[in-house]
């Protein structure tokens, strides 16, 4: 009988071991709260690779995944469940969800990503350095070039520009495009929009008004990018836009933009240097600059409905073409 107890109490030591040490490992794991304003295919790659990254990296990290659906008070209510439950670390992807996690989690490291400028949305002082728990990643796109680049298929008199008005990275580009179109002599037509909901009315206002469109990495409208080029098709109005991931699906005329899961596993790269010990301060704000960071798609199906004839070079130029309904990445 002692026998068989010894033996039953061996068993239960064995059962008992790798489970308080997996117990241990489990409580050791980070919890990174992430928070995104929308989720849209470039959003939604920028978590995806900075989950991929972290991964790549070894960091067994738990994750709290989070989409304030374009709402800003629910943005707020996400920084606020981070904060109770407390994360070992908070990333906003897009700018009000970095400004509500900038402005809730006081003693918890933040790192933003795809936020336009953050030294105006109050997020950091300067790029060249971080704040005190607070450095990212930025996604200031190149908008002289890509007008540039519509201008190469179709002459523009009028561009339109849709954006919403409560983003600040929005607001910032259209002030950019807006002073692009005054150097080049070209007609800048704006909407505002508070909400998704409101964009193929917005699009409605403008469409007879103008020759093109052009969309910024406006998380709000890009989500309603099936809106745009609807309406825009039925007008044979071109749509050139900054963001080529959401534009695979959509008969976008071009885009050029960044690579949003490479962004992603840049931010993965910064969150690991954090967890490992380097402090916000010490990591300045980092942009895509590589030549690899950077897509260009051309819908050559979409260009053939509008009568339009893209030019070789625009063509050869661009790592992603869609003729025929096929989608070739080069």
């Amino acid at each position: 009988m002692q026998k068989q107890i010894r033996l039953l109490s061996l068993l239960i030591a064995l059962f008992l071991v790798p489970m308080a040490a997996l117990a241990a490992e489990n409580a050791k794991q980070p919890l990174i709260g992430i928070s995104k304003i929308v989720s849209h295919p470039a959003l939604d790659a920028v978590e995806k690779g900075i989950q991929d990254e972290l991964a790549a990296q070894k960091v067994g990290a738990k994750f709290d995944l989070q989409n304030a659906n374009g709402d800003a008070n629910t943005a707020a209510s996400i920084a606020n469940k981070f904060q109770g439950e407390k994360v070992t670390l908070a990333i906003g992807i897009a700018t009000p969800t970095s400004q509500a996690l900038v402005n809730t989690l006081k003693g918890t490291p933040v790192v933003f990503s795809a936020v336009t400028d953050p030294v105006k949305a109050g997020l950091v002082r300067s790029l060249k350095k971080g704040e005190k728990n607070v450095t990212g990643v930025s996604d200031m796109t190149p908008v002289r070039q890509q007008i540039e680049l519509l201008l190469k298929i179709k002459k523009v008199k009028r561009l339109g520009h849709i954006y919403t008005s409560s983003e600040e990275n929005a607001v910032v580009l259209a002030g950019i495009v807006k002073q692009v179109c005054r150097e080049m002599g070209i007609e800048f037509v704006e909407t505002t929009v508070s909400k998704s909901a409101e964009v193929k009315q917005a699009v409605q206002a403008i469409i007879k008004r103008v020759d093109a469109l052009y969309i910024s990495t406006d998380n709000t409208v890009v989500s309603a990018m099936s809106a745009v080029t609807d309406v825009a098709m039925k007008n044979r109005v071109p749509v050139m836009s900054a963001d080529p991931s959401s534009a695979e699906k959509h008969p976008v005329l071009a885009a050029w933009g960044f690579d949003y899961y490479k962004m992603g596993r840049v931010t993965g790269k910064m969150v690991a240097e954090i967890l490992k010990g380097k402090k916000p301060e010490q990591i300045p704000t980092r942009f895509m600059t590589r030549a690899s960071d950077v897509d260009l798609l051309v819908n050559l199906d979409a260009a053939k409905k509008l009568g339009l004839t893209v030019p070789k070079d625009v063509v050869k130029s661009a790592n992603k073409v869609v003729e025929n309904g096929k989608l070739t990445q080069k």
